[in-house]
């Protein structure tokens, strides 16, 4: 953390830092020199594109010189801060950073303010932070490392409702065609399983048509399916004992097996965008160890963010809350399960990774 008073050798005299502490709707901003001098503000901004229009004129009428570096600072906040971490946002020769929130809490306490939180304060913690050159500068790397969080979660959120929309559509399946799970375990893993569900939920239909002629309607749609498989399939057919709201079943089925298909092809379409991504961050390498393919090597990518960001090894894994809880009294250690604490996403990211490997 910065010392207050000693200026660090990544600022010089005629650095101008311009902190920003977002809200929802709004947020703060404060101007100050290299000498920690106030030049500006705190003042409150809207986030608008006209409100920041007039903020830059006003930060420009308190520079000290025409060749002064100015280097804005803006807090995480969750998504509330990305407009000002845009390009579009600032003049084109002012330097952006970004600010982890967890410094800024440490540098509060560190100022001695640990439980008392302003804007006022949150401004000034961020401030010492810039001109001690903590943070991360926003580049086009920054823009392709957000495009790859956002089709990563993209398709994690589509791939979880694609396996509540299969739990719902093999309840459904059940109460038109009980059995077939018996011959078929993973029927929507399967293209005959997905070919039975879909043409033949009542089974009535599937024991008139028989063993041979469903061989010859599954290969007129690209399905070579094997006789001993078709007779099994046709045998449950004929020993099924459909429930008595089966037709509402199907119903429902269909409309299930419609919304399965489109879930498909969204999570196709987010990983062909990991797949254009990767290549352009810094985990593209991981795509070389056997087991560890894009959607892999992509959803830990998201979750790591930027890497220089990380000391080590050891604090990312403490991050991703798999560390175990650790006592130690009198000499005495016990350590217990993992802490479970830090990110979700990181913490799925690589026990999913272990289970490539």
């Amino acid at each position: 953390m910065s010392v207050r008073g000693v200026l660090p050798v990544s600022s010089s005299s005629s650095t101008v830092v311009v902190a920003v502490d977002v809200g929802k709707r709004a947020f703060a901003v404060s101007v100050s020199g290299a000498d920690r001098g106030r030049l500006l503000g705190p003042v409150e901004c809207m986030m608008t594109r006209p409100a920041v229009d007039r903020l830059v004129e006003q930060v420009r009428a308190v520079l000290p010189g025409p060749g002064c570096v100015v280097r804005v600072g803006v807090e995480a906040a969750g998504h509330y801060h990305l407009p000002l971490i845009a390009a579009s946002s600032w003049p084109a020769d002012w330097q952006v950073w970004e600010l982890n929130p967890a410094h800024v809490t440490e540098q509060r306490r560190v100022m001695g303010r640990r439980r008392v939180k302003t804007d006022a304060i949150d401004l000034e913690a961020i401030t010492e932070l810039l001109l001690a050159g903590r943070g991360q500068p926003v580049t086009d790397r920054a823009q392709v490392r957000g495009e790859l969080a956002a089709w990563a979660g993209h398709r994690s959120r589509r791939v979880a409702a694609r396996t509540a929309t299969k739990n719902q559509l093999l309840g459904q399946l059940d109460r038109a065609f009980p059995g077939l799970s018996l011959v078929l375990p993973d029927v929507l893993g399967t293209k005959a399983g997905r070919l039975v569900a879909g043409h033949f939920a009542d089974p009535a239909r599937l024991a008139a048509l028989g063993p041979a002629r469903l061989v010859r309607f599954a290969a007129a749609r690209g399905l070579q399916l094997r006789r001993p498989l078709a007779e099994r399939l046709v045998a449950a057919a004929r020993d099924a004992l459909p429930t008595r709201d089966a037709a509402v079943a199907r119903q429902v089925l269909g409309a299930d097996l419609a919304l399965l298909a489109e879930l498909d092809g969204r999570v196709l379409a987010a990983e062909a965008h990991l797949a254009r991504l990767l290549p352009l961050t810094p985990f593209r390498t991981l795509t070389s160890v056997p087991g560890w393919g894009v959607v892999r090597a992509a959803s830990y990518g998201a979750a790591v963010g930027e890497p220089a960001r990380w000391p080590g090894p050891r604090q990312l894994y403490r991050a991703s809350g798999l560390s175990p809880m650790q006592y130690e009294s009198a000499g005495r250690r016990r350590d217990g399960a993992i802490s479970r604490e830090g990110s979700v996403e990181l913490r799925h990211a690589l026990i999913d990774l272990g289970i490539g490997l």
